[in-house]
């Protein structure tokens, strides 16, 4: 028996569960306990009416949509008593039995109503009280009803989806110009007879791309439909809850499952690459496993710290300081993910408040099946290239050089002339090993050939789902096996994940998730890529007795070993492990009222492991081998409670209101051991305990915590007018004590301008939305404790004994607070032509205040720095998204994704206004766009002529020339200026997609413009020559004959050289880059189902295929700082990044 106090008793139990999350995060830890709990009672509402007014509140009240013959409802009544927990189709079928109507459900939100005795789905009512419910205006058909008359030509047909092949039932089929018109069955068939005079049919579903086909006397007309990415009844995900596309009021960027398999990827970063405008993603790395770097909108802080906040089902992902710049956002298989959601402004990313300053990226991974077991398998194998090679000399340009820069010795060092310093080095070509009798070399080896292989790669993903309406499960499995273009390099990972669902009764759902990884890789040290350049030509890789040669065999040469040998003998393992995981229940407590608990984990262990050879020179020879081994752990932990309340008054208003409250706390351990002193290289970093020479151990923790509290408002009054308010309060423990909170507000319009009457059914427009936001988001990515002064050893005679005593090594400040970014944005989304032209477009203005920095201060303090508030920085910019449908027939269909993204940054305010310097080549500076470059202004090489003035500045005819910008005769480091900066002036992509039947083919280029890159091996690759191999370019250095020439004249390096971080060292780094070209076939069905299964598809494409650049060295994008170059970090000697062919499938059965 049910009691009517049961609501109250429900609410009592949601209140006190929400107050019992309160009172455990606020003592920092939890107990759950539970017990059954009673059916909970909707007080049940009478609906007297007629038959098509109940459909209109069931779309409603189940966000479904009904395909009907108007001729069938018209004028029929029902008097009906439903609760909504009843479910849509027990509601339904009593109300249809008592017309001796019935329904069939196709695919998970439409319904089609016909009569018991026939088959025939033919008309759809999309009347104007009807389109209010849909999710999406229905294309084409307007406000008129469908009705069939005797007509004289009958066509009929099958329509079926334009990427899986699968028939397509309840598409709308209309004679244009007419009011004729029927909708496609279960099977996807259609018939439909119309007037001689027609000539036109349209095509229409939600969710896919209208059709307008010309008839041309057929009878019979087949047709696929593409998909519509931009379909206005898309639901995205928002932090805490989901929205319809149309509603949203903020800057939010969407990518489906469908548009991650059209274009395999390693990583979730690359997914995004050119998907969402305003989200630069650049490869800083081409190894196996390199993380891409993401900036959104720019940088928002003046530290490192401008990683967006990566949030999986909820969970969220730590991503600072991990061994060797991993990311957790890595290990999360692209092919396991439903959705993609970028949250860019202030009203989208403030409900994350303290995290969400350089925005938020939702992942939202692919659950259990409810419709029977599915069985997908994806699979590809590829190999990679290097694409290009830099220019270096050969080992009759090297020998040249070098007898020249001796030649030179005498002008640049004439003591050193005198007094016998130098020797012809022509005197020390007499190793037979290497030279000829003659002096002439034996070898001219390439060592970015002999350094490069074919890096052949192989991934596959499985995975099994199923279950019904109540349960449902999922396991994915996944393996991966890359090798990198560089030799001795390698990435293997394992994964699996496990999903369950349950839908325990009408009130309670409760679910989780758990996913491991395990990823083993071996990696090269950044000496690697520098001796790809500075590996001399003359030396080969091995004797012809077997044993290694290196640099040190010619007698002069700087220090190195032999490239490959290094290669070889200097083992370096990463291993990491991940176990991401989330439980949730989510409990109805009263009409519209849902009170969600999660409680979500991400651990992360890495060892890191290394071993150099006891024989190795230059790096572990002296020592007998180097052994190390560092153990990394990081557990973090977060427990959610939230209420959410959706209401509905009268058919005008929809509320929806958000509380509820966060607890995250992160710890970390780490320990380090190392030893020396090996007789044997068998055991390597396996048993430090054999080395002879152990090193003193270390180890750390630290960690921290965050508590919140947050709530928002969504109001959507009549369809068109939207509003949003959204506020967080955070309080971490990584501030001081009076400033550990702050409450993150913001606001958000929009104006759904089509939905008015003066452009309602408008031919031309089809879409137009009006948005604007204004809000505050913060960052606290800094180290722990930064507001404490901290402790460390010091070695202190005392009593004529040193010993070691502990003093404070780091200053306090408890003054430190939250770096704060206030953002307005003002967007407009345009639908042109029934959205086959779609643009979305984006102005912000984004300021960050009390900037984190770890800032130097004055040496007398007795310290170096400290974390403080340094002032203030602006980013404005635009962004423009443009999706096009160029061609849309039965055989044939083009689409165009074009985005670009502008973006401005500078630097407002220092606190004392003085300059800043984060590295030897980068300033912070007011009025100046952040980690600007910083330098002196090369103006070439003194010539002959200028032979007198250059003497003032101590200089000869040949040597490099510096802008005297004080014009004080001295160059010095007050004649530094900004000269360049990492920022682009624009980036973005073009993507094209062209079908003909079930071939499809993608051209994907990216384009990046206006940024400097600061190329820091020109100081040891052009510099200086005649120690190690130089660049090609030395060849246009300095003579009598070419005085026009950046480059100094020759001469050995004792003789003295200018090495300054100069605008010479500046490069352009804007690029066009063809990122894939993907060919793909879908195997038709009536093949595929012979077999069993469901689906084949079948890709070859080639990434990276071309590259336009005019940047000198391996590619613009890579980076060896670890940091974005884009955001002002320089680069040194990168890690190539291959040409990759892959060649791969995806079976569904």
């Amino acid at each position: 028996m049910q009691h009517k106090t049961t609501p109250t008793i429900r609410a009592l139990v949601g209140s006190l569960l929400l107050l019992f999350g309160t009172y455990t995060v606020q003592a920092q830890h939890f107990a759950l306990a539970g017990k059954s709990a009673p059916a909970f009672y909707h007080d049940r509402q009478q609906e007297s009416g007629s038959l098509q007014t109940l459909l209109q509140k069931l779309e409603q009240d189940y966000e479904v949509q009904f395909a009907y013959d108007s001729e069938l409802i018209n004028g029929k009544k029902v008097t009906i008593k439903y609760a909504k927990e009843q479910g849509l189709e027990n509601v339904l079928t009593k109300a249809l039995k008592l017309h001796k109507l019935q329904y069939k459900k196709i695919g998970d939100k439409l319904y089609v109503i016909q009569r018991k005795e026939t088959e025939d789905l033919r008309k759809l009512d999309t009347s104007p009280k009807n389109k209010r419910q849909a999710p999406e205006r229905l294309s084409s058909i307007g406000n008129a009803q469908l009705h069939l008359r005797t007509l004289q030509q009958t066509i009929s047909g099958k329509v079926t989806d334009g990427e899986s092949g699968d028939a397509l039932p309840g598409v709308n089929v209309l004679a244009k110009g007419t009011t004729s018109g029927t909708v496609t069955d279960i099977e996807g068939n259609y018939r439909l007879t119309v007037a001689d005079e027609v000539n036109t049919l349209v095509f229409s579903s939600i969710g896919y791309v209208t059709q307008e086909v010309e008839i041309n006397n057929r009878t019979a007309i087949n047709l696929t439909l593409a998909p519509d990415i931009q379909s206005l009844s898309e639901v995205v995900v928002i932090g805490y809850g989901t929205q319809r596309k149309s509603d949203l009021t903020g800057s939010v960027g969407s990518v489906q499952a469908e548009e991650l398999a059209e274009r395999p990827t390693t990583s979730v970063p690359q997914a995004l690459a050119g998907r969402v405008a305003g989200v630069d993603v650049a490869v800083n790395s081409g190894r196996p496993g390199g993380s891409p770097n993401i900036r959104i909108r720019g940088s928002s802080s003046v530290s490192n710290t401008n990683s967006p906040l990566y949030v999986v089902d909820g969970v969220i992902l730590e991503v600072g300081s991990l061994q060797r710049g991993t990311s957790p956002i890595e290990f999360i298989e692209p092919s396991s993910i439903e959705s993609i959601e970028v949250l860019k402004d202030a009203s989208a990313t403030a409900i994350y408040g303290a995290r969400g300053a350089n925005g938020v990226i939702l992942i939202t991974t692919k659950r259990g099946s409810q419709d029977g077991g599915r069985v997908t398998y994806d699979g590809y194998t590829s190999v990679g290239v290097l694409p290009k090679k830099v220019d270096v000399l050969n080992s009759e340009e090297f020998l040249m050089v070098e007898e020249i820069a001796y030649q030179n010795a005498e002008k640049f060092d004439p003591e050193g002339w005198a007094a016998d310093k130098y020797t012809d080095p022509k005197l020390k070509r007499t190793d037979p090993l290497l030279f000829d009798e003659n002096g002439n070399p034996l070898y001219d080896t390439d060592w970015q050939e002999e350094a490069t292989q074919k890096a052949w790669a192989q991934s596959h993903q499985l995975s099994f789902s199923g279950g019904d309406a109540k349960n449902s499960y999922g396991l994915f499995m996944g393996y991966r096996n890359e090798d990198g273009v560089l030799r001795e390099s390698w990435l293997k990972r394992y994964s699996g994940r496990f999903v369950l669902d349950s839908k325990i009764n009408d009130w309670l759902t409760a679910g989780g998730s758990l996913s491991y990884n395990f990823q083993n890789e071996k990696q090269l040290e950044s000496w690697s890529m520098r001796m790809l350049y500075e590996s001399l030509p003359i030396i080969p890789v091995r004797y012809p007795d077997g044993t290694w040669a290196g640099n040190e065999d010619y007698p002069g040469m700087e220090g190195g070993p032999n490239l490959i040998r290094f290669m070889k003998e200097d083992i370096h393992r990463l291993e990491t492990q991940t176990l991401l995981g989330n439980v949730f229940t989510n409990i109805r407590l009263a009409e519209g009222l849902e009170l969600r608990t999660t409680f979500g984990t991400n651990i992360i262990t890495q060892q890191n492991k290394r071993y150099s050879g006891r024989d190795l020179p230059y790096r572990s020879r002296n020592q007998q081998g180097i052994a190390s081994v560092t153990n990394d752990r990081r557990d973090n932990w977060q427990f959610e409670n939230y209420l959410t309340y959706n209401t509905n008054f009268t058919d005008a208003h929809a509320l929806t209101f958000l509380l509820g409250l966060s607890w995250q706390q992160s710890e970390r351990f780490f320990s380090t051991a190392a030893s020396q002193g090996f007789v044997d290289d068998f055991f390597q970093y396996n048993n430090l305990g054999v080395g002879s020479n152990p090193q003193a151990p270390g180890s750390g923790s630290n960690g921290y915590s965050l508590n919140s509290y947050f709530a928002r408002v969504n109001y959507n009054l009549l369809e068109k007018y939207l509003f949003t308010l959204t506020g967080r309060i955070d309080g971490s423990s990584k501030f001081g004590v009076e400033n550990r909170y702050a409450f993150f507000p913001s606001a958000a319009l929009g104006w759904r301008v089509s939905e008015e009457n003066f452009l309602n059914n408008n031919p031309v427009i089809s879409n137009l939305k009006l948005r604007t936001s204004v809000g505050m988001t913060g960052n606290s990515e800094i180290p722990t404790y930064q507001g404490l002064a901290g402790l460390g050893n010091y070695s202190v005679i005392f009593g004529g004994q040193r010993a070691i005593g502990v003093g404070v090594d780091r200053l306090a400040n408890p003054d430190l607070r939250w770096e704060k970014n206030t953002q307005v944005d003002a967007g407009v989304e345009l639908g042109l032509f029934d959205d086959r032209i779609y643009l979305e477009m984006d102005v912000y203005r984004r300021v960050s205040n009390d900037m984190l920095l770890n800032a130097p201060v004055p040496s007398t303090s007795g310290y170096t720095s400290v974390t403080r508030n340094v002032g203030s920085m602006e980013n404005r910019g635009v962004e423009l998204a443009l999706t096009t449908y160029n061609i849309s027939t039965d055989n044939v269909t083009w689409s165009t994704n074009f985005n670009i993204s502008i973006n401005k940054n500078k630097v407002l305010k220092l606190t004392g206004g003085a300059d800043i310097f984060p590295g030897s080549a980068t300033i912070v500076r007011e009025g100046e766009a952040v980690n600007s470059f910083f330098g002196y202004v090369h103006l070439g090489t003194w010539n002959t002529d200028e032979a007198d003035e250059a003497a003032q500045y101590n200089r000869l005819p040949g040597d490099i020339k510096y802008l005297d910008v004080n014009e004080d005769g001295s160059i010095n480091q007050a004649d530094r200026l900004v000269i360049g900066n990492g920022m682009p002036d624009g980036y973005g992509s073009f993507i094209n997609t062209l079908r003909y039947k079930r071939l499809e083919l993608m051209v994907d280029l990216q384009f990046m413009y206006g940024n400097d890159i600061m190329w820091q091996a020109r100081h040891s690759t052009e510099d200086r020559q005649g120690i190690a191999n130089s660049l090609g370019s030395v060849l246009n250095a300095w003579t009598p004959e070419n005085q026009n020439t950046p480059i100094a004249q020759f001469r050995p390096v004792s003789a003295g050289y200018d090495t300054n971080d100069d605008s010479h060292r500046l490069e352009d780094g804007s690029f066009l880059r063809g990122r894939n070209l993907l060919l793909s076939y879908n195997l038709a069905p009536e093949l595929t189902e012979r077999v069993g299964l469901r689906n084949v598809r079948v890709y070859t494409s080639i990434q990276n295929f071309f590259l336009v650049t005019g940047y000198p060295s391996y590619d613009p994008e890579v980076s060896t700082s670890g940091g974005q170059f884009a955001q002002g970090y320089a680069q040194y000697f990168e890690y190539p990044k291959p040409r990759v062919f892959m060649l791969g499938v995806n079976i569904g059965l």
